[in-house]
């Protein structure tokens, strides 16, 4: 994949990331669950078949990751480990297989079906391209459903399901094309819909019963601030890793008192990969001011809130001072055992030397 379509899909991955967690926020207090999967692919002219990727969440818990090279379903959460030899998992794994397959041939048809509405300028190249999918369903406590089937392309809004009315919406002009294709005919549409209000809720249903008390427990961030000088200010960095869920609240406070929020860096929240998150807010102050400064952290899985502070750590100059001083020592003590050594063996030397002179 070229470097114009790799930027491209991370930036892609980093809005549908946004997404997935500000919906899972809410459905976490509505007491609601959601199962959603995250398709991406990206293409570059004269490459063949384009690069496809899956991430899968239960809720704000991403258990699952897919690509078009390992072709298999890989767990990316600890409470999904111990269903990898399941039928649920063997379901999921050719399930994927399927969107793999749909996905590269969806998105064909999109780039066919969008060049021929725009005029090709004679001496420019191709470019690149990438497709999004966002899919999945919610249950609500009163076990209501409701379904999401979303494509983008380049990064844009491109085609909406709704399966109320079987019918595709048309986010752009671009899109007419593809929208009246694959309204010819029902069928998919019917299976669109059966997916999103029958099998998504029982596959999600599943997951959660796999996932019985671990899935959804909180788990309380590690804080840590570390310390950075420049010039005349110093930046401190308070790093909160690997919590969940990702709603986590970090502010810096002066003298125990709360600072304007504008006055800090804050960073992005990002998955590590495992179910857990990890994320940091950074502050700059002047040099020797730093003692006034904490970091305080309020996360579901913490009783009360967190306090932080950079401890500095002892000085590079006063360990080697030390050993230095330690070094000495023991050279000055092995110099006076030497002497004493040698003194003794000289002293013992001449009266040997006087008891053989006597026995001649």
């Amino acid at each position: 994949m070229g470097p114009r379509a790799g930027r491209a899909l991370f930036l892609l991955l980093g809005a549908l990331w946004g997404i997935g967690v500000r919906t899972a926020a809410a459905q976490g207090q509505a007491r609601s669950h959601s199962l959603r999967y995250l398709f991406m692919g990206a293409t570059e002219p004269d490459l063949g078949l384009p690069l496809f990727e899956a991430l899968g969440y239960v809720d704000d818990q991403l258990f699952v990751f897919y690509n078009h090279e390992s072709r298999r379903a890989e767990p990316r959460a600890p409470w999904a480990w111990g269903g990898t030899s399941s039928p649920l998992w063997l379901q999921l794994s050719q399930s994927l297989k399927g969107w793999n397959y749909m996905f590269t041939v969806d998105f064909w048809t999109i780039i066919d079906n969008h060049n021929q509405s725009h005029v090709k300028q004679p001496g420019v190249s191709p470019a690149s391209h990438t497709l999004q999918v966002i899919l999945g369903c919610e249950v609500a406590e009163d076990s209501s459903t409701r379904g999401t089937w979303k494509y983008g392309y380049d990064g844009e809004d491109h085609l909406d399901f709704c399966p109320k009315t079987l019918n595709w919406t048309a986010a752009e002009p671009a899109a007419w094309a593809t929208k009246l294709e694959w309204e010819v005919t029902k069928i998919r549409a019917r299976q669109n819909k059966a997916y999103l209000e029958r099998d998504c809720p029982e596959q999600l249903r599943q997951l959660l019963e796999l996932g019985t008390g671990v899935l959804g427990r909180p788990v309380p961030p590690s804080v840590r601030v570390t310390h950075h000088v420049a010039s005349a200010m110093t930046t401190l960095r308070c790093q909160a890793l690997n919590f969940c869920p990702p709603n986590i609240t970090m502010r810096w406070l002066k003298d125990r008192q709360p600072l304007d929020a504008k006055d800090a860096e804050p960073g992005d929240v990002l998955p590590n990969g495992d179910g857990t998150y990890q994320t940091w807010v950074a502050l700059s102050v002047p040099s020797g001011e730093e003692h006034r400064h904490s970091c305080q952290v309020e996360h579901p899985g913490l009783e009360q809130p967190l306090t932080a502070t950079w401890e500095p750590s002892v000085s590079g100059t006063l360990v080697t001072a030390v050993i230095s001083g330690i070094t000495i020592c023991v050279i000055i003590f092995a110099g006076i055992m030497f002497s004493i050594l040698r003194k003794r063996q000289a002293s013992r030397g001449a009266t040997e030397d006087y008891v053989l002179a006597d026995c001649e």
